[in-house]
């Protein structure tokens, strides 16, 4: 089965521990996240995360999610599945360079037939929500 990507990569002048704090803290993610607010569940394998996701030049939509893998203050990871032939997953990663200083990733992947036809038609907007994700991510982090 195919799947569809979409990432931004983003440096982070931060530890490891206060770039995870702003991850972990699920209720807070209405401080910083342009996208994801409404954060709440657990970050446990096979946790429930529900959210309301605001991508901007698509609906607002309210989604349930099971997360897949997390490793504390490196990934956090939780896939939904949206029909028989659309499945979605969205992460966050952290990769420690030195001390202090991060790699932090975060993006979608898209499975299934609707899911990369949804990619397709979305893409500009995908793009803009994983980048302002991620310059926000930063802010946070680094306050």
């Amino acid at each position: 089965m195919d799947t569809a990507k979409i990432e931004k990569r983003i440096g982070i002048r931060a530890s490891t521990d206060a770039i995870w704090e702003v991850i972990a803290d699920l209720p807070g993610w209405d401080r910083w996240n342009p996208v994801e607010t409404g954060v709440e569940g657990t970050i446990a394998f096979g946790g429930q995360i529900t959210l309301a996701e605001t991508i901007e030049g698509l609906p607002q939509r309210q989604g349930v999610a099971r997360v897949g893998e997390w490793q504390p203050y490196a990934q956090l990871v939780w896939m939904e599945n949206r029909g028989l032939w659309f499945r979605a997953m969205r992460y966050f990663e952290i990769e420690e360079l030195e001390p202090g200083s991060c790699i932090a990733s975060n993006g979608f992947i898209f499975s299934g037939l609707r899911g990369e036809m949804f990619f397709d038609r979305n893409r500009k907007h995908l793009r803009q929500a994983v980048d302002s994700v991620a310059e926000a991510w930063k802010a946070a982090a680094e306050a």
